[in-house]
């Protein structure tokens, strides 16, 4: 056994190693399964399993042969439950994945294939990604364009908002909008780094709202955050470095985490009830672009005189 930190599951392997150990010797730390953790523990540690047995079953047939070892696993947890339910979660013997449910009628695309490959996320939706920025690998501008098109509510944390980097996501926003798309959005006057022009446009768009917070002060959001929700279930979240500007979006040495749904689930959740919390304080005031432009040019004016007047000192120092 190598020292350090574990926070493994003793099965018979480690029960073997940590047993042959001195106890006069060795510290040995062990605790008892929380009962309300038990669920979520023992599924990760089968997963894993039952991931490295399937992935030892080989040869041309090897996709069937899965499947119905799978299968097999499910129909004893139904016998052993007794639980009729888990009838519907048998996989079916032809080995796909659903990609989209789309309705022909007025769908307003001739090829809906194209479409569904215009929308889609290259990275997929049930599989977390990270990106490191100055176009190493998949860019994050293409895939955040994919996700709007194919989100059905979007919410945007944000500590500033740049107009070039509207600019990057104009169509897709207004598209998105347009269909009846759910835009809601969180931001700051912090640095008087956000444009003007960028609030207004999103503030003009249909189905949007965007809420400001003008005390800087005490509250500095720093959050770069990105989630689009599905009325499909399958969520997809950005955590990161990259606020809405064209550098942090496109060239940038930003590094962002895709994060989704079907992987972290408790993470998803987590932002969507962090995010109505803010949706909710008091310090985050809705802008209206009929009465607000002023205030918030004012605010942001504020803003970039604060940061401008701090003064900064310089000393030589001699050692006598």
């Amino acid at each position: 056994m190598q020292l350090g930190l574990y926070e493994q599951l003793i099965n018979k392997l480690v029960f073997t190693k940590i047993s042959q150990l001195n106890k006069d010797q060795f510290f040995i730390k062990e605790s008892n399964i929380d009962k309300a953790e038990a669920a979520k523990i023992l599924g990760q540690y089968l997963g894993n399993v039952i991931r490295y047995a399937l992935s030892l079953v080989t040869g041309d047939d090897s996709v069937e042969k899965q499947i119905d070892l799978s299968n097999k696993i499910i129909h004893l947890l139904k016998e052993e439950l007794a639980h009729q339910d888990f009838e519907d979660d048998l996989i079916a013997v032809e080995a796909k994945i659903l990609s989209a449910v789309f309705s022909k009628i007025d769908a307003g695309f001739s090829d809906l294939d194209k479409h569904l490959k215009h929308i889609t996320p290259y990275s997929r939706l049930s599989h977390s990604e990270l990106f490191t920025g100055s176009n190493s690998g998949i860019s994050l501008e293409s895939e955040i364009k994919k996700e709007i098109l194919s989100a059905d509510k979007i919410n945007f944390l944000v500590s500033f908002i740049k107009w070039t980097g509207i600019r990057i996501f104009e169509k897709e926003l207004s598209d998105f909008t347009e269909r009846g798309g759910k835009l809601q959005i969180i931001t700051t006057s912090y640095m008087g780094a956000t444009d003007l022009k960028a609030i207004e446009f999103l503030a003009s768009l249909k189905n949007t709202e965007v809420k400001v917070s003008y005390n800087t002060e005490n509250e500095r959001l720093h959050a770069k955050a990105y989630l689009f929700n599905r009325n499909t279930g399958f969520h997809t979240g950005y955590i990161g470095s990259s606020n809405l500007s064209r550098s942090a979006l496109t060239n940038g040495l930003e590094w962002n985490l895709k994060i989704t749904t079907q992987e972290v689930s408790h993470i998803i959740d987590k932002f969507q009830k962090t995010f109505d919390t803010y949706w909710q304080d008091k310090e985050f005031q809705i802008f209206d672009k009929n009465k607000d432009v002023e205030k918030l040019r004012t605010a942001l004016k504020k803003e970039k005189r604060t940061e401008g007047s701090i003064a900064a000192a310089y000393f030589d120092i001699k050692l006598v």
